[in-house]
């Protein structure tokens, strides 16, 4: 297992399957991201492990951390880093009995502070907010404002992930509100140059480095 060093950019994958997947991740992980989850709920699970697996070892490669969306028994079953759980994906419980201490445990805490608290006192890795902007991958997904983020930084104490349409030009303010990570979908894999868009968050961490992740 990696370490819990959170901070910088997460990217999550969108739409592409095997070979495709593949080259993006790998374009990903050569322009410096800090996490990959791989999110698919749309095919087999014998394909999905098979995936997993690839990008696993690809991640290996670059000493990123893999963890899966929504799906405990995957992660298990191919030895990622850990889970993102939403709020019907299973217990942060479960999931460390599963995945053990060293794993990275994520929850979705959408606007709610008190849910935020709550994955924290259960163990909970870091704890995601949003969406914050727009998001052509989740049109639907419930607002969230700055202000959590705000609060966050000063009374939790696990590193925080800002997610929903964020941009190079947009994810400055999350950052400087508290966001110790930007999770993005479309603004890499949607994108011709994914590692030369990559470069263009890192600038925000860079410039923030004087409040280091926890």
């Amino acid at each position: 297992m990696m370490g819990k060093r959170l901070h910088g950019l997460y990217a999550i994958t969108g739409d592409s399957t095997g070979e495709a997947l593949r080259k993006q991740v790998t374009e990903a992980l050569e322009g410096g991201i800090a996490l990959l989850q791989y999110r698919d709920k749309s095919r087999d699970s014998s394909v999905r492990k098979e995936e997993a697996q690839a990008l696993l070892a690809l991640c290996r490669s670059s000493g990123v951390p893999l963890i899966i969306n929504d799906d405990i028994e995957l992660a298990a079953a191919v030895g990622a880093d850990g889970v993102h759980l939403g709020r019907d994906d299973g217990s942060i419980e479960t999931a460390r009995r599963l995945l053990g201490p060293k794993a990275i445990i994520g929850s979705s805490c959408y606007n709610d502070f008190e849910l935020a608290v709550d994955a924290q006192r259960r163990g909970a890795d870091y704890v995601a907010f949003g969406r914050f902007f727009p998001s052509t991958t989740k049109p639907q997904a419930i607002q969230a404002d700055e202000q959590l983020l705000r609060r966050g930084k000063q009374e939790l104490g696990v590193p925080m992930v800002a997610i929903g349409g964020i941009t190079p030009e947009n994810g400055a303010a999350l950052v400087a509100a508290g966001a110790a990570m930007l999770a993005v979908v479309d603004a890499l894999f949607g994108q011709p140059d994914i590692t030369r868009a990559c470069a263009s968050f890192h600038r925000h961490f860079r410039d923030n480095l004087e409040d280091p992740p926890r």
